[in-house]
């Protein structure tokens, strides 16, 4: 302990230190019967992390070209010593990352945790969440099989429908007219360099904001939080918070271990598209909605008509804590419930279907 104080006192006196350990132990995290809900996204941050460190060991033997991409994550599943392992804990924490942070998402809409004064809280968490698609949809074309080949194929082709620039920004990500070892390696750049530097920056915000301003207790539960006395962040939150991650750890090996992930067909350009051709679950429910779309509506293209609708209502769902006034207010606001409950239960409805195969 007598080696800890010298350090610390070392790091004091120059970054003076002692207010953030004083803040750190003040810190209470509010008693309530929906206190599980803050666990979420330390349960997003765990899978992240989890992310960046396998994600590095898998740079360590990866080639990210065309003639080559293949032929070295065949390597390190069969050659390199656990790769296998290392490329299904990659490949698994991507997708529960994604998960857990849907589950975090809705959890902040219908505790009203984006109200006033969380704008920004809400406003960087969601930006997240689309680098989080942005991982998964840039990640899925590293390993160069067929599946992801042709599914990188449809989804880029969906760029092209945006108005005037469509053509432009689809040359500008596939690096050509076709995906080629060219897209390849943006994908790849983008996945490892861009997309990692502007979560780093994006987390970074959004946990200061969470520090900054506490965390919220739902509108409703104010007397019952006062009831009883809160958590001590240090050490009893952050101890349940280690557990659950423990958790996570321990699914994410069972799924790694008994669930690996497979490498499939290597891609072939000339090939024709396999049958049966689908995106990464979280994107099923709009892959689907848009396949629904007949192919004219008025003279526009029921495609691009898809495509404005969903970012109007994404735009909708970042704008929330500005159009919901009543909750800014202090309020109960049950509209935004409703419309967060059947945008649950229609993301959850259409995955689900598209699983089972009913819009074969």
């Amino acid at each position: 302990m007598g080696i800890a104080k010298k350090v610390f006192d070392y790091l004091d006196t120059r970054y003076e230190l002692a207010p953030v350990v004083e803040f750190a132990q003040h810190k209470e995290v509010p008693r309530h019967r929906f206190e599980w809900a803050y666990y979420f996204g330390g349960f997003t941050l765990f899978f992240f992390i989890v992310q960046v460190f396998t994600g590095i060991l898998l740079l360590l033997y990866y080639r990210p070209t065309a003639e080559a991409a293949f032929e070295s994550v065949q390597f390190i599943m069969t050659r390199v010593q656990f790769g296998w392992l290392i490329r299904s804990i990659h490949s698994w924490s991507a997708n529960l990352m994604i998960l857990s942070a849907f589950f975090h998402m809705f959890s902040v809409l219908f505790m009203k945790s984006y109200a006033k004064p969380r704008e920004l809280t809400w406003w960087t968490g969601c930006l997240m969440l689309a680098l989080a698609f942005g991982f998964g949809f840039s990640g899925y074309l590293l390993p160069w099989n067929e599946l992801a080949f042709f599914a990188t194929r449809v989804g880029t082709d969906m760029v092209s429908k945006v108005p005037f620039v469509g053509d432009w920004l689809l040359h500008v990500l596939r690096g050509g007219e076709d995906v080629t070892g060219a897209t390849l390696t943006r994908f790849f750049g983008i996945h490892v360099a861009v997309l990692p530097m502007l979560m780093a920056a994006l987390l970074g915000l959004h946990l200061l904001f969470v520090q900054r301003q506490g965390i919220h207790v739902p509108v409703g539960l104010e007397e019952e939080s006062k009831k009883r006395p809160g958590m001590k962040f240090f050490p009893s939150f952050a101890m349940r918070e280690a557990v659950v991650w423990l958790i996570g750890l321990a699914v994410l090996a069972a799924l790694a271990a008994y669930f690996p992930w497979e490498l499939g067909i290597k891609a072939d350009p000339f090939a024709s598209a396999p049958a049966g051709i689908k995106p990464e679950w979280y994107f099923l429910f709009m892959f689907e909605t848009l396949k629904l779309f007949p192919a004219h509506v008025l003279g526009i293209e029921g495609e691009l008509l898809g495509l404005g609708a969903f970012s109007f209502l994404g735009v909708f769902w970042f704008l929330i804590p500005v159009l919901d006034r009543r909750s800014a207010r202090g309020e109960r606001s049950p509209l935004f419930t409703w419309i967060g409950m059947a945008a649950l239960a229609y993301i959850a409805g259409m995955t689900i279907l598209s699983f089972l195969g009913v819009f074969s």
